[in-house]
Parts: C-alpha cells; structure tokens; sequence
C-alpha cells in the first residue's frame, strides 16, 4: 500500500474513533466492531462490522453511523460492508451495501 492509502486509511481509524457506542460510551475501532479494513487504491474501502452480540439491537444504526463517519472521509469513494455475528448479518449487509 502506498502513503497515499495508508493516510487515507489512518484517517478513516481516526474518524472511527469519533463514532461511540451508545451502550458502553467507547469507540467502535477501540471496542473492534470495525475489523480487516482495507482501502484499495482507488480510495474504495472494505471492511466487516462485528456487532458486539448476535442480537444487538443497536446493530442497524451503529452500522448507519460507522458507513456515514467513512464515506464524509476526504479521498473514499466508495465501500463494501460486511457484517458478521449478527442474527440478521446477510440482510444488514445487503442493506448496508444496496445503499453504498
């Protein structure tokens, strides 16, 4: 990866740190909710969200908020979504990616 992708990549941790889990008032990266993200060099970014319990009822907005925090991210123009240990992870995930 280059220093392009790698500061574009740092931004988007940084701005996940600003998204807070309403339950335990901590950060999503911090709590790893945001896990194996990658950015291509394109500035199109990937990564699975882990919802804290398979039915975690605040699951559907914290994902809204983590997609919103990286797409106001300068240089991301686009992401893919994937969500696992979720009861309802493949329709979250085409939700999530239908609206991307």
């Amino acid at each position: 990866m280059n220093g392009n992708m790698q500061d574009l990549e740092q931004t988007i941790i940084e701005q996940l740190q600003k998204v807070i889990d309403p339950e335990t008032g901590a950060d999503v990266w911090r709590m790893r909710l945001v896990e194996n993200l990658s950015v291509d060099e394109n500035g199109h970014v990937d990564y699975c969200f882990r919802p804290s319990s398979p039915l975690c009822h605040l699951a559907i907005p914290l994902a809204q908020m983590i997609k919103s925090a990286v797409s106001q991210v300068p240089g991301v123009t686009g992401q893919t979504i994937e969500v696992t240990n979720y009861v309802q992870a493949s329709q979250l995930t085409d939700l999530l990616n239908l609206e991307a």
